[in-house]
């Protein structure tokens, strides 16, 4: 098993062969989470305790929406 992560590989999001992202990804219900996550979490990272695992959360989020974005202009290109 991987070493926990709390914000890249959180165990509670890898308990099976995919990450809930990737199911996520897979059926196409990507673009409006991954930036609604971004936004939920930037709004809620003072109030649970670690602040700034929160903010690393949403910019992660934010990165694999901008890889998804890049990896679309890479393939019209």
């Amino acid at each position: 098993m991987s070493q926990h992560d709390p914000v890249n590989r959180p165990f509670h999001y890898t308990q099976g062969p995919l990450e809930v992202i990737e199911i996520i990804e897979m059926y196409g219900f990507c673009e409006d989470f991954r930036l609604g996550n971004c936004v939920k979490y930037l709004f809620r990272h003072k109030l649970k305790g670690s602040d700034l695992e929160d903010l690393k959360k949403a910019r992660w989020y934010l990165d694999r929406y901008i890889s998804s974005k890049e990896s679309q202009v890479a393939v019209v290109a």
